[in-house]
């Protein structure tokens, strides 16, 4: 059960959206790409730099020991937020992309061989692509897809039959970017088990905005990134299963994941630290525990009903308008607040120059999933992407804006 939020007390933490664009307040309907930071996030960051700063895990100073402690405490932050067993399955990365090619160089590389096939589906970004296609050329290995439906979903019922003994590696979104379709990784995930393949999540899009319990879904890796759930740049984090994380082989070499070394051979340090290499992001990481924390203080639930009411009424909003085609779901039922769309005879580009007129942040492009994007006919689309500090005032500033842009460019 749901408890309405208080969304004007919310927009007032964020200090970006009091800021007018083009004489309107700012509607950012980009979050999809990154999303805004609250003042707990802001100022717990320049805190630790007027305060704290040192560099962590390697002084015995006070400020060195504050430094580590405030950065390990996301650490915990990010096992309790994603449901881990402990603080230890999460590995810290700038972003769900090095994540993901963290998972390709340290595991995959090293259990992956020629004739063997990565299974992804035909909905994925770019960072659960290229690593793979890389991985491919390099090894051998070859990638197989579980197709989509016309309405945006991924088509299930050739799963079993796409599951054949050389599949080795699952690795699927969470949430389609461009669909805003949910996908069942706990099911698909289940049914990969029954086969002894190995399953990676990509949560970027789907971690900020619903409840993610990797041990229900019981994947062997689940990717995030803070920067998409109010958190800093540079934040991003992979959990995976101990065992998992035990067998692979390091990532990158050099101070901080090490036991002992000679001048001719090294042993690793324990997990995670055996793939956390060098100087990390100190204050990206050190900031994302009061983004994650704010959003537990609000609930995930909460903030995923207040998404599909929004959702709900833009989908409702965006189909009365002549010569939009809108591209996924068209109801709420499994999906996410991401809808692309295109207006008949107009280059998206040049209707995200006119939204801008009206302080409307939109997204326009392939959205780094150009496979995805020409199979459903288009070059590029618009993108809207909604969050927990996004207004119905906002959507309908936005369907202004798209009767204007018809008025202008067709």
């Amino acid at each position: 059960m749901s408890t309405p939020l208080d969304i004007e007390k919310i927009r007032a933490d964020f200090p970006i959206l009091q800021r007018k664009v083009n004489g309107h307040t700012l509607a950012y309907l980009d979050n999809a790409a990154s999303t805004q930071k609250p003042k707990q996030v802001i100022e717990a960051v320049d805190q630790l730099y007027r305060v704290h700063y040192a560099n962590v895990h390697r002084g015995v100073y006070t400020i060195s020991e504050e430094a580590t402690a405030g950065y390990e405490a996301s650490r915990q932050a990010a096992a309790e937020f994603l449901h881990a067993p402990k603080a230890e399955n999460i590995v810290f990365v700038r972003n769900a992309t090095e994540g993901i090619n963290l998972l390709a160089h340290a595991w995959a590389r090293k259990f992956l061989h020629s004739g063997d096939i990565v299974l992804l589906t035909e909905m994925e970004h770019h960072a659960n692509l290229i690593p793979w296609q890389l991985l491919a050329k390099d090894k051998g290995v070859q990638l197989r897809f579980i197709p989509i439906t016309d309405e945006g979903r991924l088509d299930l019922s050739q799963l079993d039959a796409l599951m054949t003994p050389e599949v080795k590696l699952l690795s699927v979104t969470h949430m389609s970017n461009v669909l805003g379709t949910i996908n069942p990784v706990k099911e698909i995930v289940a049914k990969a088990k029954t086969h002894g393949i190995v399953s990676i999540i990509d949560g970027a899009q789907a971690a900020p905005h619903m409840q993610v319990n990797v041990q229900s879904i019981d994947c062997d890796f689940y990717v995030a990134t803070g920067h998409k759930m109010l958190g800093p740049t540079g934040s991003g984090f992979v959990y995976g299963k101990m065992e998992r994380w035990e067998e692979a082989d390091p990532f990158l070499g050099g101070g901080h994941m090490i036991n002992e070394v000679t001048y001719t051979e090294a042993t690793w340090n324990a997990v995670p630290f055996k793939f956390e290499a060098g100087t990390p992001e100190i204050a990206g990481v050190t900031g994302l525990q009061h983004a994650l924390r704010y959003l537990q203080d609000l609930g995930l639930e909460n903030i995923y009903a207040h998404e599909m009411e929004l959702t709900g009424y833009a989908l409702e909003q965006l189909q009365k308008i002549s010569d939009l085609q809108i591209y996924g779901p068209l109801n709420t039922e499994g999906r996410g607040g991401v809808l692309s769309f295109n207006m008949k005879g107009m280059h998206s580009h040049d209707l995200a120059s006119v939204c801008d007129t009206y302080g409307v942040c939109l997204r326009t492009g392939h959205h780094c999933a150009q496979p995805l994007v020409r199979k459903l006919g288009a070059v590029a689309t618009a993108r809207i992407s909604l969050y927990v500090y996004n207004t119905k005032e906002e959507v309908d500033r936005l369907v202004q804006a798209l009767h204007e842009a018809k008025k202008i460019l067709t």
